[in-house]
């Protein structure tokens, strides 16, 4: 049916990004020499696998219900936007030598993928059942902490 969005695809993908920042947090873990990072992006590490154990449990939760649009391709060319994977590319096994140099590298990408994340949750926020919004809410706070958490660490490097 043309039109039409199921949002537990949406949600398929939103464990996926976590799945990718895990990833990626545990890369940077490795990566780097200096203990303070190593403990800092294996605790982001740690952070995103509790994400990944939340959304699985929101989709079990969810229904196959479906969002009706206002005009063909819109819910799908939004989401796809909100999704954009282009950032998590840049960053994925075979080219993340080419863009994490050194640790302040590292602490603006987490920066941009937490707000990523915050970005995604507040549109999800929309078609998750009631239930489920406080969780979703919990996840934006922690994404929030999160990047405070950088935002801190970016400081203290420059």
């Amino acid at each position: 049916m043309t039109g039409v969005l199921k949002m537990i695809d949406v949600v398929e993908i939103g464990v996926e990004k976590e799945k990718a920042r895990e990833a990626f947090y545990g890369r940077v873990a490795d990566h780097f020499d200096d203990p303070d990072m190593k403990s800092l992006f294996t605790r982001l590490r740690d952070w995103e696998t509790n994400h990944v154990k939340k959304f699985k449990s929101i989709l079990a939760s969810m229904e196959e219900n479906e969002t009706v649009e206002s005009y063909p391709g819109e819910m799908s060319s939004y989401i796809r936007a909100l999704v954009d994977d282009s950032l998590y590319k840049q960053i994925d096994a075979d080219h993340f030598h080419e863009y994490i140099k050194n640790p302040l590298d590292a602490i603006n990408y987490g920066i941009g993928f937490e707000k990523d994340s915050i970005l995604l949750f507040q549109e999800l926020m929309k078609y998750v059942q009631t239930e489920n919004k406080d969780i979703i809410m919990q996840l934006i706070d922690e994404e929030r902490h999160h990047i405070v958490y950088l935002i801190k660490l970016k400081q203290q490097k420059q």
